[in-house]
Formats: structure tokens, C-alpha cells, sequence
């Protein structure tokens, strides 16, 4: 079959794929963006397609992956083209974006991020590297970039961080002043004050790429993509309005982004809302033998407990006026069949996405005297789920960069609820400072562990819901 490029996209137009309505010929990236995967190119790729659509031709990408060369190199044989099946109520549909204008591996050729990040065409660069990928390093490769462009008398660029993290165009701005200080005061000065660090929040569920939807894209579009993806129809960028370039909020706008000046609500809401669900979620699923988030919420037991989590304990703390909307979309979104989110892919990275999901909420609830079973019962599943076997006994593995140090003591506690418990609190990069010396928290969690291990996850969480219509 032939493959997808830009000879073959007449083949997956005459299927009814969507194209890019604009000229990629001549087209040159200006959006330096770290982090390639499924996640980007189903969102902010996206959102830069439809500027150029519109005639904008300041969107065009460099995407850098961060080690993998297999993505990379499949998009660049594909001359940055592959398609995303886009499934909503309204139907499903493929659309073939063209942002992406060409690709490297950062960890292959640094040189050339680095020249990218230095190029006079570079307006913005744009980060997707998730909570783990924020380290010294990543902000020094930043600044080498920033300090070529100082040198040549170049403007500064807007960073946008672009991952589930509170504040984080603050922390990258941070991050990158101190390793410019590293070089010298005068660099320092100017990458805090020529370059923009927007706050910003993105949502929209992107599953990991499957062998099911690579055979659909054949099917559907006539070509063979090797970098097929799948997604909601549903989408959601909202962005503090500083840019250096100030027309880039209207245009950003024009393409359906929220720009705003406190992205707080937004980020807070999508962070304890969708990301807290989705890690309780997953941990819960992986135990029971559930494979993906829509079976999930399909279980009566799981999809009350999801509502009331969000209604009565993370809800009270947000300051985002149409919460009731959002919670009920989520639930919609997480029963949408077309996606097929692995909970095995949700609950990678658990220890790092822990911090910003729950402690907050218990910390409010605590301190208002208020109910915060429903994250001591997840966080009772996330240590269960630690152990790396399932309620049938079935093994799977855990990708955590502290799996070496948990999942032995989730392995060697297993018939202790108290003593698991009592280990696995014990680390505040996970809890925060004071959880794991909080008695209450302890017992709940305990409690809830010792419940799971006797009943199994779906009968313990049904009588957790139980209780708490109860005390309603």
C-alpha cells in the first residue's frame, strides 16, 4: 500500500480526509516544539493547522522528539503528515493536519535544536515533555538556543509549557533564568525579560497509538500512516494572554484557544477534575483487569464514585464558574468507546502526576474539617496497583522512575495493609510534607487498602459509595 506523503494525500482526500487548505511547499517552521508525540500532534499541531489554514503562515513546526528516532523519522519519510481519527457524537472523522514541517531527536541532534531554537524564523517554542521531562538539563538546552539569538541581537520567543503542571510557564521561566545565570547575569536579564513564559492548560484525550488504528487508517484513507492517531472531538487550550508578539493572542483566539489572564481555574480544574479521575481510574482499572478508561466508567460502581469525587471533594476548591458542565463532560468524554485510553498508559509516571492530582484537595478538606474518602480510596488503589499484578493474579509492568523503590515495598506489605501504607506515605515528593506524618490520612488509607484487599476493587468502591450516599 502506498505510503502517506505529500504525492499520496490525494488518495486519503478522495476517502473524505480532511486536508491542509494551504501551501506546505514553501512552508518554514517558526514553532520549535520539544516533546514529539501523540499528545501534540492531536492538539497544538492542530490548532497551528487551522492558523494556516486561515492564511497565518507564522505556525509551521519543528518537532523534536526527546530520545525515540522511530516517530521522528516515520514523520519525516511521511514529509510530516499523518492523520487523526477524530470520534465525537457527531460521528468519526480523519483530518490530515500539515503543521508539522519537519522533525529531529533532540538526544541525536542537539545541534540542530539548538540552531532551531536560535533560527531568526523562530517565534515560539512550545513543550509537551510531561511532569518528569522539567529537569536542569532540559532548561540549559533552552538557553543555549536563547543565548545564540542574545548574541545575534535576535527577539526574545514565548515558551509555552504546554504539560499538567500548576503554573507552568512560571516554573519553566524560573528554570530557565537559572541556568542562564549559569552563563552569565546579562543573559539571565535578558531571558526574563525579552522572552515570555505563558501559564497555560491543554486538554483533550489522546490514547497511545495502536496496531488497531494504523489497520483503520489504511482502511479508511487507502494509504499506509505509521504515525496514525485517535482523539475526541472535544479540545481545550486556554493561555495567559503574554506573548511577545501581541498579535498572537487574537490569533490564537480566532482558532478557538482560550486566551486569558489567569489561567488558574482552568488549570486547577482540568489538573483535580480530569488528571485526579483518570490516575484513580486507571489504578482502579489496572487491579479489576480493566483495560481501558471507557470500561471503566462503564462499571456503575466506578462512574458514581467518579462523579461524587469531583462533586463533593475537588469541586468545593475550584474557582471555575461552569465546573458542572466540565465534570459532566468529562463523563461523557471518559465513556467514549472510540478511544480505548490504556489504563496501563494513564498510570505511567503515577509518582510524578500524584503531586499535582490529589494532595491539594486533601489539604483544603482537611483544613475545612469536609470528606476526603475518595482520594484516600485512590490513593489506597495506587499502592494495590503498585504490587504489579492484577486480581487474577495476571502480571503487568510499571513505568514509574520510582518503581524500583515502590513497587518492593507495595510487593513485600501485600498482606499488611498498615505497614503499605506507612512505606509508600512516606515520601513527600509523592504526598507533600505533611500527609505522610498524618495519622487521619493514614488510617483511611489503610482502612481503604485493607477493603480492596478483601472485597476486590469494584465491591470495595461500591460500598465506599455506599457510605457516602449515606452520609449525604
Amino acid at each position: 500500500m502506498t505510503q502517506l506523503n505529500t504525492q499520496s494525500l490525494a488518495i486519503a482526500a478522495q476517502r473524505g480526509a480532511a486536508m491542509p487548505a494551504y501551501d506546505r511547499q514553501s512552508l518554514t517552521p517558526s514553532v520549535v516544539h520539544i516533546g514529539l508525540g501523540a499528545f501534540h500532534r492531536a492538539h497544538q499541531a492542530m490548532v497551528f493547522d487551522a492558523l494556516l489554514s486561515k492564511g497565518d503562515r507564522r505556525w509551521g513546526v519543528l518537532g523534536v522528539a526527546m530520545r525515540s528516532t522511530q516517530l521522528a523519522d516515520t514523520l519525516k519519510a511521511q514529509d510530516g503528515l499523518y492523520a487523526v481519527q477524530i470520534a465525537s457524537v457527531k460521528g468519526i472523522h480523519w483530518q490530515i493536519p500539515g503543521a508539522m514541517v519537519d522533525t529531529c531527536v533532540l538526544a541525536r541532534e542537539e545541534a540542530t535544536v539548538v540552531q532551531a531554537i536560535a533560527a531568526p524564523g523562530t517565534r515560539w517554542i512550545t513543550l509537551t515533555v510531561t511532569e518528569k521531562g522539567y529537569t536542569p538539563e532540559l532548561a540549559k538546552l533552552i538557553v543555549q538556543g536563547l543565548k545564540l539569538r542574545h548574541q545575534q541581537g535576535l527577539p526574545g520567543l514565548t515558551i509555552a509549557s504546554c504539560d499538567n503542571l500548576s503554573h507552568n510557564g512560571k516554573r519553566l521561566q524560573a528554570a530557565c533564568v537559572v541556568a542562564a545565570q549559569a552563563v552569565s547575569a546579562e543573559l539571565a536579564t535578558w531571558v526574563d525579560q525579552a522572552c515570555v513564559f505563558p501559564n497555560s492548560m491543554v486538554d483533550r484525550i489522546v490514547p497511545a497509538a495502536t496496531p488497531e488504528r494504523l489497520q483503520a487508517a489504511r482502511d479508511s484513507l487507502g494509504v499506509d500512516d505509521a504515525a496514525a492517531l485517535g482523539t475526541e472531538g472535544f479540545w481545550e487550550w486556554v493561555i495567559e494572554d503574554r506573548f511577545v508578539d501581541p498579535s498572537d493572542g487574537p490569533a490564537l483566539a480566532s482558532a478557538g484557544v482560550t486566551v486569558v489572564r489567569d489561567v488558574a481555574p482552568f488549570e486547577e480544574a482540568k489538573l483535580r477534575m480530569l488528571n485526579g479521575s483518570h490516575s484513580a481510574m486507571a489504578s482502579m482499572g489496572a487491579v479489576a483487569g480493566l483495560k481501558v478508561i471507557c470500561d471503566c466508567i462503564s462499571q456503575p460502581e466506578i462512574k458514581t464514585y467518579v462523579r461524587d469525587m469531583m462533586t463533593d471533594e475537588v469541586a468545593p476548591h475550584l474557582s471555575r464558574p461552569d465546573w458542572v458542565e466540565y465534570r459532566d463532560a468529562l463523563l461523557q468524554r471518559f465513556a467514549n468507546p472510540e478511544l480505548k485510553h490504556s489504563v496501563h498508559q494513564i498510570a505511567m509516571d503515577s509518582s510524578q502526576k500524584i503531586p499535582q492530582r490529589w494532595p491539594p484537595t486533601v489539604a483544603l478538606q482537611m483544613q475545612k474539617g469536609a470528606c476526603y474518602e475518595h482520594i484516600a480510596f485512590a490513593a489506597a488503589a495506587w499502592m494495590r496497583y503498585l504490587q504489579g499484578r492484577n486480581e487474577a493474579g495476571a502480571s503487568y509492568a510499571l513505568s514509574d522512575p520510582m518503581a524500583e523503590q515502590l513497587q518492593p515495598l507495595a510487593i513485600a506489605h501485600a498482606n499488611d495493609p498498615a505497614a503499605c501504607v506507612k512505606a509508600i506515605s512516606a515520601f513527600e515528593n509523592v504526598w507533600g510534607k505533611d500527609l505522610p506524618t498524618n495519622a487521619a490520612w493514614q488510617s483511611r488509607v489503610t482502612y481503604w487498602l485493607t477493603q480492596i484487599n478483601a472485597l476486590g476493587v469494584l465491591r470495595a468502591v461500591a460500598s465506599l459509595n455506599q457510605a457516602h450516599a449515606t452520609s449525604k
